[in-house]
């Protein structure tokens, strides 16, 4: 185990995906706590002036990008800034910062499949984890949870419905299949939760991205709008707490404050409740067991008017029920399932095809993939499924093209 964010020398931490929604707040809650921890590593991967912006505040040892030319153009920025920080760049030197014997914590806030490879170099070093990448225990399930145990690794869940029900949890893993009988995964509904399905094609990225209560990257907000966050969120729920898929089920709670539900063996139900903010979260990633300052509002309930709770509509959410067929199906599909979803939300976002046919991209790359069971037992044929499962879906695409 790790020494806790309280020993008497400042922890190290490895951002990977600074520039983004997690990476910022992560580093709004370092702020707070300078006495604590140490900023090591960032991590983005395009935004080169907000990556320097963060290196000139933190000035951390190292910047990764993972383009070469892209990493020239901040390493002259850092040059003539008279910073010390060394500019690094490929797959190889994000996995090198993530398990490097320096680091302590290492957040996993990349978007997508690519945040798989460093994600598991960090639980195979036996870092403390904060995952908020939801693609490395979708496309990597066992293979995953096998390195956090071989490695030694204290993971801890970032995305907040997974972090309420690891808060409603004991401590000792041992203890959670007497305490379970089912959990409940909370969801918003995103943007669309009143609109009539049969609008949907007309529904643009600016539309979809515009989410009610969370502020997200483009890419989550159209997975919340769809629901495949959801979806992807159940599969990971699966690995996370070592459940099966029936014990795992999802309501719309569109005020966004009870994060999430564990139902017990009694019958009685644990909730975490909060504002809807990935600060707290966050904060509680960095000092599990204990608590810390997150910058986020205090609930109010004398403003609270009310707290709702509906089924999600299977016509306005098609793609939330394949988490549960993927997990029962073929080992891979999960994979399959998330490199076909990724290509679907950005060719929505491009305009190349329209709303509601993210889910017949998916749907049809699931039956199109060939699937070989050696695949889900290496990264490298993880990745090479996810890769087969990116051009499959980018075939469906160009016919559905718009």
């Amino acid at each position: 185990m790790l020494d806790t964010p309280f020993s008497s020398r400042r922890q190290r931490v490895c951002i990977l995906g600074a520039t983004g929604s997690i990476g910022t707040n992560t580093l709004d809650v370092l702020s707070r706590h300078p006495e604590q921890f140490e900023v090591w590593a960032l991590t983005g991967a395009s935004r080169v002036d907000e990556l320097m912006a963060q290196c000139r505040q933190w000035q951390p040892r190292y910047a990764v990008m993972p383009d070469e030319t892209v990493a020239q153009r901040l390493r002259a920025l850092i040059a003539d800034a008279g910073l010390r920080t060394e500019v690094l760049s490929g797959a190889q030197a994000l996995i090198d910062v993530a398990s490097h014997s320096e680091v302590d914590v290492v957040m996993g806030a990349i978007v997508g499949a690519a945040g798989l490879p460093p994600c598991l170099a960090a639980a195979r070093a036996g870092k403390r984890l904060l995952l908020a990448n939801k693609e490395a225990l979708v496309v990597g399930g066992a293979l995953f949870m096998r390195a956090v145990e071989e490695g030694g690794a204290t993971l801890l869940p970032i995305d907040s419905e997974h972090s309420a029900i690891f808060q409603c949890l004991p401590e000792d893993p041992a203890a959670w299949a007497a305490r379970i009988d089912h959990i409940v995964l909370t969801a918003s509904g995103g943007p669309f939760r009143q609109r009539d399905p049969a609008t949907f094609g007309d529904i643009t990225p600016e539309q979809a991205c515009a989410h009610p209560n969370w502020v997200m990257g483009r890419k989550i907000s159209v997975d919340s709008a769809t629901m495949m966050n959801k979806a992807l969120e159940v599969i990971e729920a699966r690995w996370l707490f070592n459940l099966q898929p029936d014990q795992i089920r999802v309501v719309l709670h569109p005020q966004s404050i009870i994060h999430s539900m564990v139902v017990c063996r009694d019958r009685s139900v644990l909730a975490q409740l909060g504002t809807p903010d990935m600060r707290v979260p966050i904060a509680y990633g960095l000092s599990w067991p204990q608590r810390i300052e997150s910058g986020a509002d205090l609930l109010d309930f004398t403003r609270l008017n009310a707290l709702t709770f509906e089924e999600a509509d299977a016509q306005r959410y098609p793609g939330l029920q394949l988490a549960w067929e993927t997990l029962k199906g073929e080992a891979g599909s999960t994979c399959v399932l998330n490199a076909a979803n990724e290509i679907a939300v950005e060719a929505f976002l491009a305009r190349r095809i329209r709303f509601d046919q993210i889910h017949r991209v998916v749907v049809q790359s699931l039956s199109d993939c060939r699937i070989e069971h050696s695949a889900t037992e290496t990264v490298e044929g993880l990745l090479d499924l996810d890769g087969q499962a990116r051009r499959v879906a980018s075939s469906v695409v160009a016919g559905l093209a718009v």
